[in-house]
């Protein structure tokens, strides 16, 4: 008999397959999933195949790119098409991101140890990061005792879940409902970005993580303002700090 995870994983396999195409040349499946009455855009990484970067200034200007289309239009130029794009951690003034934010391996803003201060603050946080063919979802103060040294990384808060675990601060009945944003690294090795179509609690999100998407560890990203891009669509409607770009 299968186990539960073998299970879960099988269940998520055939239900991407029957959404969009599944493709052997590029691990990226962009789709949408319902659960709880919430309908959620689903973007799903494969770190080994798929190009996942993370962008704050173009290097031309000096300035915070904003927009996912500046971002394409300034890849295209080096022959590269974005295939999904969405906002990276919460950030403040003058686009400014609020947690650590690397790029190329180079630290362009440390880690954040603050302990108040809207959700970044909502302790334990985490950091996203990217190094090599490898993802992960990690604990801040985890995160600087490992030493990490990735490519790429956003720190955002509060952690949704860690070790499999909600967060402890999550209520069923949280009556805080906005239209949220996050990455998880799941039991499958992949990476998936969602973002709700509506407002919904910081309880059911984190619990579409764990149980729905498989994912042990995931991390909030932002807020109201989240969105997404594809060659199809591009839902953005305010500036951003930081950008993540999925790319072949």
């Amino acid at each position: 008999m299968p186990s539960v995870r073998a299970s879960r994983l099988l269940w998520i396999t055939l239900l991407s397959c029957s959404l969009t195409a599944c493709s052997q040349a590029t691990g990226l499946e962009v789709r949408r999933m319902t659960s709880g009455g919430m309908l959620y855009t689903v973007a799903t990484v494969d770190p080994g195949r798929d190009t996942l970067r993370l962008h704050w200034k173009n290097p031309a200007t000096g300035q915070p790119y904003r927009t996912f289309q500046e971002v394409e239009e300034r890849l295209g130029k080096e022959g590269v098409r974005v295939l999904f794009a969405t906002n990276s951690g919460i950030y403040g003034p003058g686009l400014e991101p609020l947690g650590l934010h690397v790029e190329q391996g180079r630290t362009l803003v440390g880690i954040n140890n603050a302990r108040s201060g809207g959700n970044f603050a909502l302790l334990p946080n985490g950091v996203f990061w990217v190094k090599g063919k490898r993802a992960g979802v990690t604990e801040t103060q985890a995160y600087r005792r490992l030493n990490i040294r990735p490519t790429f990384a956003t720190q955002s808060g509060p952690l949704l879940v860690q070790g499999g675990k909600l967060h402890p601060a999550f209520n069923p009945k949280g009556t805080s409902f906005k239209v949220r944003s996050g990455v998880g690294v799941c039991e499958d090795g992949q990476v998936r970005f969602v973002v709700s179509a509506g407002p919904v609690n910081f309880h059911s999100f984190a619990v579409f993580f764990r149980d729905t998407l498989g994912c042990p560890d995931a991390l909030y990203l932002d807020g109201s303002i989240s969105a997404y891009a594809t060659p199809d669509a591009d839902t953005q409607f305010a500036d951003f700090a930081g950008i993540w770009t999925v790319s072949r």
